[in-house]
């Protein structure tokens, strides 16, 4: 034995017993070995109960070595870096390694929550959907919650970094045990780009703790050398630590590689602690290999029951003893290895029962030459201890039963072939009845299955699989592959197995599903209940919804639910896996794309000025943009007052860079306008804007701006800025997909041109401070038009358009030098004596719902269609546009749909609050007229200024309505929108 370590061997496994770490779990301060799993260096400490069960807190212990590990998860680091349910036997040990288990309190040892397991007969299945019904669910609902789950997620943000990568290959092979190695060495010297994919720290697969010899050499020893021929092709790469979680269309394959553990980590903040690749490939090879399974009997949960090749692998791969007397249940041949190599170690095996009649080849001859009892035709029924097991009750099949002894019982049902991945490629499964699993049939994408996970379980039939696979897919991908073919030395021929999916003649708890305590009563309950639908067994039983997605309990319970209802396996049928198969963390699914880097705001060419006058930045269609520029002592109202009286009395600067800006030209921009836009654009004359709407096929409306005509066959259409993207992608599929015949170009421009406009009654005086060679004349330069100039020395497009209804320029420099247009215009405004106050959003948008202005989302919402904004005029003056035939229908013309419309208040007046709903008395009842889209307080008009949503506003104006407010009611009159400058003076000077 190994010093403080009493169940490791002095000798053996691939630790380096040179390198011993500490490591801390639940308190305790353990050693373990480079090389190790948290899993195996517990079991070396001598630690057999290592966590609890979820709803029973019944004492657990490992039962397995790798993925398959359902009973001991644990809460791995401490602060921001703790992550909870993490499996054991996933976790490469490292210095420092702080660990505990989930789900009990104050202990593992001790647990509260243990009196569950003595109320177990109240915790049925679906007891929670019988008992907290009554008086109401969300009586009992905040405590089930704060029940459920297992570890704790940290509430600090995750400090990790994770990548992301994308792929490309000619194959992509996913697992590298023997079928997968020999898969991809075939491809490999084809000259073939290859990923080997493995999720262990090392290739091998089961060699690594099996005997098998390959090619004259021992199985680990050849997979070193495969691996070396792969990595020496000059295409082909391995990637081990890394887990393929998902099989997506197209051949798509998602992974998560596993890079550095959280003590790299945080020593050194640059290091990625893992990363997401997608990788799309011509061929796949799946070689992922099987899981055991459980054998289903009364007590099968306590700490010391593990899956017998568990056991195998902890002694081989890690030098570990489960334990020093042990029982081995199996009913079928690869459980005889087992307790071989048990034996041979120094492990006292008190028995081998075989629920079959015998085994094949010379296994039963191996263990009578080491004197051990053999139990043919025998069953363990039950076992018994309090927080391990002390004892098994063995019937054999004399029909005599007696308690043996033991603190391990390792137990094999047979092998599940791993197929989620093959499963969700959307490949059709076929249940084998002479492997009594589910097996590959029929694949629907580039894919073919090797090995263990395709029924080969022996390793000259996965070898052979593998390589003839691999050999197929490369060339299929158009590569020639010569190369000769692994040799697996002799083997044993097996005897079938004798599939026993539960024991019948023991009471107490048999567990089907560990990690979320779904026993074989469970199944029944479900069945009689007629909840015989594997999917609705499922979610009444929670069967196969643990962290560990039912990897070692789906097929048994299955198996027993048929039974239970008459029906074959085939004929019950089997869940989809769900993606991911395997628990990742979410960071690896965002990468960097979290913080600021989860939604980059995109920031406005003058954003530094901004930021040195002060401006409070707000999100607004993905741009970073000043709210308000506030001042010492003043409050955010009071800064949008100061800037919109700015604006009326003299003159504001504000940056429009993020406006949507599309240029359209071709033969046939006009014509395509038409369509597209619900007005007409056709006979806009050269220099002339026009304000326009654009629709959906439904009609609605899903964006605005102006278009002005550029030259005959050239336009630019102004969007809003959220929109920009959006309406230029609708522009594209409507050409690409519709209008195939039309001789146009649609080229996206918002991010070449920034835009500072000038907006106020002295706006013209500001232009001529700042130099211009274009003649501002009212009469010369309209309103709705634009021309090319140059301003401040800069060449620009100078558009005459209003958002806030006073006279406005909007000016159109190429990006670079629309910082440089801003303080030259600022400097001119200086130099007249004027403040030229800088506007942010907020008082931008006061002063549009003063002129009763509409604003696309504010005022609209994804109901919201032409008609009801007072364009009914379209349907009699156009042919044909987008959403036109929609609008004809008899629901969208209907006189009592809500409708765009102004709501006056009374001088003086405070602004009614966006929201608020006019509301009519209806038999006691209030009903909801509309309600308050856009709202403020004018400080131009002395009062509150409002847009609304009427239901048949635009018939209902002079009347007087009630609007509901916290406050109480408040009274209004339905109007046209808008109360500033009626008359259009201010805006056509």
């Amino acid at each position: 034995m190994s010093g403080t370590q009493p169940f490791r061997l002095g000798t053996g496994g691939s630790i380096d017993r040179s390198r011993p770490i500490r490591f801390t779990f639940e308190g305790r301060t353990l050693t373990g070995f480079a090389g190790d799993t948290l899993a195996s260096a517990l079991l070396a400490n001598g630690v057999r109960l290592a966590g609890r069960s979820f709803k029973y807190h019944r004492p657990r212990g490992l039962v397995g070595a790798g993925v398959e590990e359902s009973n001991v998860l644990v809460q791995l680091g401490e602060g921001a870096r703790s992550t909870p349910n993490v499996q054991a036997t996933q976790i490469p040990l490292y210095d420092g390694l702080v660990a505990k288990p989930v789900n009990c309190w104050p202990s593992s040892n001790f647990d509260i929550g243990g009196v569950n397991n003595l109320l177990s007969r109240f915790f049925s299945a679906g007891f929670y959907y019988k008992t907290f019904m009554w008086p109401t669910w969300h009586l009992y609902e905040g405590f089930i919650r704060r029940a459920a789950g297992l570890g704790k997620v940290s509430e600090q943000a995750d400090p990790d970094r994770y990548e992301s990568r994308f792929a490309h290959c000619d194959l992509l092979v996913v697992g590298a045990g023997p079928a997968g190695l020999a898969a991809a060495r075939a491809a490999a010297a084809s000259g073939a780009r290859v990923i080997l994919a493995e999720q262990d720290e090392a290739v091998g697969g089961a060699l690594l703790w099996n005997q098998a010899e390959i090619d004259g050499k021992p199985g680990a020893d050849w997979a070193q050398a495969a691996a070396a021929e792969i990595e020496a092709a000059p295409e082909a790469r391995i990637l081990l630590r890394t887990t393929v979680t998902g099989y997506h269309d197209h051949n798509s394959i998602t992974m998560v590689e596993r890079l550095n553990d959280e003590a790299v980590c945080a020593a050194e903040p640059a290091a990625a602690r893992a990363r997401g690749w997608v990788v799309r490939a011509k061929q796949v090879v799946l070689a992922t290999g099987a899981l055991e399974r459980p054998l289903v009997f009364a007590g099968n949960d306590r700490p010391g029951v593990m899956l017998a090749g568990a056991v195998r692998h902890y002694l081989a791969r890690y030098g570990v003893m489960a334990g020093r007397r042990a029982i081995v249940a199996t009913n079928n041949d690869d459980a005889y290895r087992t307790a071989v190599a048990l034996h041979d170690a120094g492990v006292e095996v008190a028995a081998v029962v075989d629920s079959r009649g015998a085994p094949g080849g010379s296994l039963a001859a191996d263990l009578a030459a080491r004197s051990i009892p053999h139990f043919a035709g025998g069953h363990i029924e039950e076992t018994r201890g309090a927080k391990a097991v002390k004892a098994a009750f063995v019937r054999g099949a004399d029909g005599q039963g007696r308690w043996i002894d033991c603190d391990l019982v390792a137990m094999s049902g047979g092998y599940n072939p791993t197929v989620h991945l093959f499963s969700q490629s959307a490949g059709k499964l076929r249940f084998d009845e002479a492997l009594a699993a589910f097996v590959p049939d029929v694949s629907v994408q580039a894919e073919r299955s090797a090995g263990a996970c395709n029924g080969a379980y022996a390793t000259a039939g996965a070898i052979a699989q593998g390589h003839e696979a691999g050999i197929a897919a490369a060339r299929e991908a158009g590569f020639t592959a010569s190369v000769k073919a692994p040799k697996a030395g002799v083997e044993t021929a097996e005897a079938a197995i004798g599939p026993g999916w539960r024991e019948t003649r023991a009471k107490g708890k048999a567990f089907v599903d560990f990690q979320n305590d779904v026993t074989v009563d469970d199944i029944a309950l479900s069945a009689r209940e007629n909840f015989v639908s594997i999917e609705h067994l499922k979610r009444y039983t929670t069967l196969g919804m643990a962290p560990d997605q039912g990897k070692t309990s789906n097929v048994s319970a299955l198996a027993i639910m048929a039974a239970l209802t008459g029906r074959t396996i085939e004929e019950t049928g089997h869940t989809r896996y769900r993606f991911p198969y395997t628990p990742q963390p979410f960071g690896v699914m965002a990468g960097r794309n979290r913080g600021d880097l989860h939604r980059p705001f995109r920031r406005m060419p003058c954003h530094a000025i901004h930021q040195a006058l002060g401006a409070t930045f707000e999100e607004y269609g993905g741009w970073l943009r000043p709210a308000y520029y506030g001042r010492a002592g003043e409050t955010p109202h009071q800064a949008e007052q100061r800037e919109a009286l700015a604006v009326r009395q003299s003159v504001g600067i504000f940056e429009g860079s993020p406006l949507g800006k599309i240029e359209v030209k071709g033969p046939d921009a006009s014509r395509f306008l038409d369509l597209f836009y619900a007005n007409t654009m056709s006979t806009l004359k050269i220099g002339k804007v026009r304000y326009g709407l654009m629709l959906n096929e439904m009609g609605i409306v899903i964006d605005d701006g102006v278009a002005a005509r550029l030259g005959e066959d050239h336009f630019l259409v102004g969007t809003t800025s959220g929109g920009a993207d959006n309406i230029a992608a609708a522009m594209e599929e409507w050409l690409q997909c519709e209008w195939l015949d039309l001789q146009v170009t649609v080229s996206p421009v918002s991010t070449s041109w920034g835009v500072v406009t000038l907006s106020g009654p002295r706006a013209r005086d500001v232009m001529r401070a700042a130099g211009t060679d274009v003649d501002l004349d009212g009469a010369v330069f309209p309103h709705m038009s634009f021309v090319n100039g140059r301003v401040a020395g800069i060449d620009a497009r100078i558009f005459r358009v209003s958002y806030t209804g006073d006279t406005s320029y909007e000016i159109n420099v190429p990006t670079r030098e629309t910082a440089a247009l801003w303080q030259k215009l600022t400097e001119a405004g200086k130099g007249l004596g004027l403040g030229m106050t800088p506007i942010g959003i907020d008082a931008w948008m006061l002063l549009r719902t003063e002129k009763g202005y509409l604003h696309i989302g504010a005022d609209s919402d994804g109901t919201t269609n032409a008609i009801d904004l007072g364009w009914g005029h379209v349907l009699k003056k156009k042919v044909d546009f987008i959403g036109k035939r929609s609008l004809l229908r008899e629901a969208d013309q209907r006189p009592d749909r809500l409708q765009f419309v102004g709501l006056n208040i009374a001088d003086g007046e405070p602004a009614l609050p966006i929201g608020a709903h006019l509301v009519v008395d209806k038999d006691g009842r209030e009903i909801s007229e509309g309600y308050v889209t856009s709202s403020g307080y004018s400080p131009t008009l002395g009062k509150g200024v409002a847009l609304g949503m009427v239901r048949g506003g635009r018939a209902r104006k002079g009347e007087k309505v009630r609007i509901r407010t916290e406050q109480g009611l408040r009274d209004a009159v339905i109007a046209d929108p808008g109360l500033f400058d009626l008359a259009g003076e201010r805006l056509n000077d």
